[in-house]
C-alpha cells in the first residue's frame, strides 16, 4: 500500500523531488514554530507568519515579519537555528548524513538528488563529499562561535554569550542573516572582532563547498591547479567584494545616518562588512532604511548576483555572471571561444548561464510589479530591494517586511523558495526533458544591437 502511494513520487524528476523535500520541510517546520512552546509568554503569531519565518530560515534568507528576539522563545529560536543549519547544509544532504550515521547505504537516485541539490559536477564521490562538508562546516562554525563568544562575553554572562556565539556563527556561515538583536548588528559597527569573524564566516559559507574542498585538496596534496569553478568563483567574489566596499565607502562617506559620523577606520570596516554581507548574508551594522538611492541600486546588483554555486547563498551565482562577462569580453575582442585561465568553456555552460540570467530578471521583474500593485503606498525602490533581497536569499530590507500584506508575504515566500533552490531547478521541474531534434532547419541571420 505504502509503495503504491510512493510510486508517483519515485517517478518525479530529481528537480521535482528536491522541491518536494524543501516544501515538506517548510510545512513541518512551520507547524513546530506555530506551537505555543515556540513563542514567548503573551506572544502569538499567525500560521502565515510561521511559514514566512521558517521559509526564511531554511532558505537561509533572514527576512522576517517578527522580531525573533522578542517573539520566539528559547525553544523557538533553537527550532529556527535547526532549520537555518538544515537549509545551509541542504535538506537532502542533512537527511543523507542521518542515514549514513545509522549505516544505510545510499542509492544511485539519492546520490543524483544530492548532486542536484549541492550543484555538484559528479555523483561518484558524493558520500565522501558529504562527510567532508559536515566536518568542514562543524570546524568553521566552532571557530566562529569561539571568537563571537569572546565578543559577547564583554556584555553577557558565559551561558548567554556562548549561546549567542553559537547562534550567530551558524547564522553567518549559513548566510542566513538572523540576529538575536532588534537592530541586527548595528551596535557592533566598531568591533573588529565581530565584523571580521562574521565576515569570515559569510565568505566561507558563500564561496561554496566545492571551492573550499578544492583549496583543501590543493594544500594537502600540493596540487598547483585549482578547478576552473574555484578560480572563477574566487576571482569574481574578490572583485565584487572590493568594488562593493569602495563604492559603499564613497557613496555613504558623508551620510550622517550611516557611516558619515564614524571614524575613518570604522568607515572602512563598515564598508567592507556591508560589501561582504550584502551579496548573500543579510547582516547589517548600519541602518538600511537611510541608505542613499545610488547605494540601494548598487546593493540590488550585488544581491542579485549572490554567492557561488554549491554554497549556502542564493542569487544567480558568481560563476554565472563570470561566464557571461567573459563571453561579452570575447565578443568585443572577436574571439571564437570563451577562454579563461588557459581553458575553454563550452557553449552549453554559456547557454545555461544566459538562461539563468534571463529567467531571473523576468521573475524578479514580475514579482516586483505584482508587489507594487498590491502595496500601492510603497515606492519602487523599497519593493525592488525587498524582492531582490528575497530572490538572492540575502535578508536585507529597507524596513517594509513587517508591513507587507498577506498576499505580498506569500509572493516573498515563493521568491525565497525559488532563490534558494535556483531558478534553473524550477525551470527544469516545470519543463520537459531535453529532446534531440532530428530535423534541422536552414540557418538565417537576424540583425541585433
Amino acid at each position: 500500500m505504502i509503495s503504491r502511494l510512493l510510486m508517483p513520487i519515485k517517478r518525479l524528476s530529481f528537480s521535482r523531488k528536491l522541491i518536494l523535500l524543501f516544501f515538506t520541510a517548510i510545512v513541518f517546520g512551520s507547524i513546530l514554530l506555530y506551537m505555543p512552546f515556540s513563542l514567548q509568554e503573551g506572544q502569538n503569531i499567525s500560521f502565515l507568519t510561521a511559514v514566512f519565518t521558517i521559509t526564511s530560515a531554511i532558505c537561509v534568507t533572514g527576512l522576517s515579519v517578527i522580531d525573533i528576539s522578542k517573539v520566539l522563545s528559547f525553544q523557538g529560536q533553537l527550532i529556527l537555528l535547526l532549520f537555518i543549519q538544515l537549509g545551509g547544509l541542504g535538506v537532502m544532504t542533512f537527511s543523507s548524513l542521518f542515514f549514513l550515521l545509522i549505516g544505510k547505504k545510499m542509492s544511485y537516485k539519492e546520490r543524483e538528488l544530492i548532486k542536484e541539490e549541492r550543484n555538484a559536477e559528479s555523483s561518484g564521490e558524493i558520500v565522501d563529499f558529504i562527510k567532508k562538508i559536515v566536518i568542514i562546516v562543524l570546524l568553521i562554525e566552532i571557530v566562529g562561535a569561539f571568537f563571537l563568544t569572546l565578543e559577547f562575553l564583554k556584555e553577557f554572562k558565559f551561558s548567554t554569550a556562548l549561546y549567542y556565539g553559537i547562534f550567530h556563527s551558524i547564522s553567518a556561515f549559513c548566510n542566513a542573516g538572523f540576529a538575536l538583536f532588534s537592530n541586527n548588528l548595528e551596535n557592533y559597527h566598531g568591533s573588529i572582532l565581530m565584523n571580521m569573524t562574521i565576515a569570515y564566516l559569510i565568505i566561507l559559507g558563500g564561496i561554496g563547498f566545492s571551492v573550499i574542498n578544492s583549496v583543501l585538496m590543493a594544500v594537502r596534496r600540493d596540487v598547483k591547479r585549482f578547478t576552473l569553478t574555484s578560480k572563477v568563483a574566487i576571482l569574481v567574489s574578490m572583485f565584487l567584494t572590493f568594488v562593493g566596499m569602495v563604492l559603499f565607502f564613497l557613496l555613504e562617506y558623508k551620510n550622517p545616518t550611516t557611516i558619515g559620523n564614524l571614524s575613518f577606520f570604522d568607515k572602512i570596516l563598515s564598508s567592507f562588512f556591508q560589501s561582504v554581507t550584502t551579496r548573500t548574508a543579510g547582516f547589517n551594522t548600519v541602518p538600511m532604511a537611510t541608505l542613499k538611492p545610488a547605494t540601494v541600486f548598487m546593493f540590488c546588483i550585488l544581491m542579485f548576483i549572490g554567492a557561488s554555486p554549491g554554497s549556502t547563498g542564493g542569487g544567480i551565482k558568481t560563476t554565472t555572471i563570470g561566464v557571461i562577462v567573459l563571453y561579452v569580453i570575447g565578443v568585443v575582442q572577436g574571439r571564437e571561444h570563451i577562454n579563461v585561465f588557459n581553458r575553454r568553456i563550452s557553449w552549453d555552460i554559456l547557454n545555461r548561464a544566459l538562461a539563468i540570467l534571463v529567467i531571473s530578471i523576468i521573475y524578479v521583474s514580475i514579482v516586483t510589479m505584482l508587489v507594487m500593485t498590491i502595496e500601492d503606498g510603497i515606492g519602487f525602490e523599497k519593493v525592488a530591494f525587498e524582492v531582490v533581497s528575497a530572490f538572492g536569499t540575502v535578508g536585507l530590507s529597507l524596513g517594509i517586511t513587517a508591513n507587507l500584506s498577506p498576499l505580498s508575504q506569500i509572493l516573498i515566500i515563493i521568491t525565497m523558495f525559488i532563490g534558494r533552490l535556483g531558478p534553473m531547478t524550477f525551470a527544469l521541474a516545470l519543463g520537459k526533458k531535453k529532446i534531440k531534434q532530428s530535423l534541422r532547419y536552414p540557418k538565417e541571420n537576424i540583425l541585433v544591437g
